[in-house]
């Protein structure tokens, strides 16, 4: 698929990204605000745009011969002012028991400050930056993460990645850093980047590195669409000012939010990569065209364009490339169960649980009267009876349509589901499934949609039946 969508023509080329965007439209002194952290770091704050805490920076051997360690945190990020690509970038998680030299970084090894000094060494060399010119050694707050990212990211911090155009933002990415990527948010070390809808901050479709379609986060269950992403407007509102004060006019605004602060600008790209294409499975030309030579006049109205022009309308394309479709969080659902007969009703999507479940009521209408009126009946004798967990699987599994039983843990202690088999029809597809049996009348719906039965759908958080 990602070989077809990338000979499609509707993707933007590197050249033409350079000829048609970075030369006309990033003067000299954009560029060099951009591959300059600290004067970046400087000229947002002048402008009340929210960064990173400097701790210190080392512009010489003699500064870093002359570096009081003990004024560090236990927690930072060290970072070449030229660098590019996230190389060269280190973070300390905390600073190790009974030793005033040595912190831990996000793999559990030990980093001294030998080792540290070392590397300052090279940066100060130019190792990592632009044209390997000697550079400047710069310590930052580590930022926190937020609770919302903590179970899609190993050990680093999200970024979401914003492309501006003639202030409209026109497309973004949420990057998750991984064990493969040491916990940077780099795709090109192997996070994971996922498209965003601009309209509503929820991630669409996700890919692992440089371009393997993925629908989980790695080594989990967890689906990757469906994400919103919290201060969305805020997010947009700050890459477009950030744009007007920098004087690029095409660019790449890296943002990420702090557990306790909120969003903030890690640092600004003159020369944005063009992998979130993929992530989006849509072309930045197309969209770069859309917006070229409009007249935004205010920052509101380019936000209130890039959300309209490509937010909720990338469905059907993402549809077509993705060959899934796209639901709610509550879709109209068809039932079908025994003899042909049918239920159609409103259901809960919920990527949350691993398998569905519905209503008695709705599986007595479903042509199951018999298994729930046997179900219910055991089920009282059990609380008489003190049977082990093998009897009561063998009674509940002969009783005629059950499929199978789960036991199940909560507070009121240890009962068991039986289950049956139907179909499902969701946006017109019929899904085989297998659903367990429970008292759902206290709730607002008489069925949930587990992830086992919508692998081939993406769930847009913002969308219902009724909005199609």
């Amino acid at each position: 698929m990602f070989d077809f969508f990338k000979k499609s023509g509707k993707l933007l080329g590197m050249n033409a990204r350079n000829l048609k965007y970075i030369r006309p439209y990033n003067r000299k002194r954009g560029m060099e605000l951009a591959d300059n952290k600290l004067l970046c770091k400087r000229t947002l704050l002048k402008g009340n745009l929210p960064v990173p805490a400097l701790i210190a920076k080392i512009r010489s051997i003699e500064e870093l011969d002359a570096f009081d360690w003990t004024t560090l945190p236990t927690s930072f990020a060290l970072k070449p002012n030229r660098g590019f690509g996230g190389e060269g970038i280190l973070v300390v998680y905390a600073r190790k028991k009974d030793r005033d030299d040595a912190w831990v970084k996000a793999d559990g090894s030990l980093i001294t400050v030998q080792d540290i000094k070392n590397h300052i060494r090279n940066i100060l060399d130019g190792s990592f930056s632009l044209a390997n010119i000697p550079d400047i050694a710069f310590f930052e707050e580590r930022l926190k993460l937020l609770k919302l990212f903590k179970p899609y990211s190993y050990k680093g911090i999200p970024d979401i990645r914003i492309i501006v155009f003639n202030r409209v933002p026109v497309m973004a990415m949420l990057r998750l850093p991984t064990r493969a990527s040491d916990g940077k948010a780099n795709l090109q070390q192997g996070a994971v980047g996922l498209g965003i809808d601009l309209s509503t901050g929820t991630t669409t479709t996700a890919i692992l590195g440089k371009g393997h379609l993925i629908e989980y986060a790695p080594g989990t269950r967890l689906v990757l669409s469906g994400i919103k992403i919290p201060y969305w407007q805020q997010i947009l509102r700050m890459s477009v000012e950030a744009q007007e004060m920098s004087g690029l006019g095409f660019l790449g605004a890296d943002v990420a939010i702090d557990r306790d602060r909120g969003p903030v600008i890690l640092e600004l790209n003159a020369r944005p990569g063009l992998s979130i294409q993929l992530a989006n499975l849509s072309g930045l030309k197309e969209r770069l065209d859309r917006v070229s030579g409009l007249k935004i006049k205010t920052l509101e109205r380019g936000i209130r364009v890039g959300m309209n022009l490509f937010g909720g309308e990338i469905e059907e394309e993402i549809e077509e490339l993705s060959g899934k479709r796209v639901i709610g969080t509550i879709e109209k659902v068809k039932l079908i169960g025994k003899d042909g007969k049918q239920a159609e009703i409103e259901a809960k999507i919920d990527t949350g649980a691993d398998s569905s479940s519905i209503d008695f009521d709705l599986a007595k209408e479903l042509g199951f009267e018999s298994v729930v009126h046997e179900y219910l009946r055991l089920s009282q004798e059990f609380d008489l009876k003190n049977l082990s967990s093998g009897e009561r699987v063998k009674i509940l599994e002969a009783i005629p349509d059950v499929a199978s039983t789960a036991k199940v843990q909560s507070s009121h202690g240890t009962s068991y589901r039986v289950a049956i088999r139907i179909e499902l029809e969701i946006d017109g597809q019929r899904i085989p499934a297998k659903v367990s049996l429970i008292d759902r009348s206290h709730l607002e719906y008489s069925a949930i949609i587990g992830r086992r039965h919508l692998r081939q759908f993406l769930i847009d958080v913002n969308k219902n039946f009724s909005s199609k």
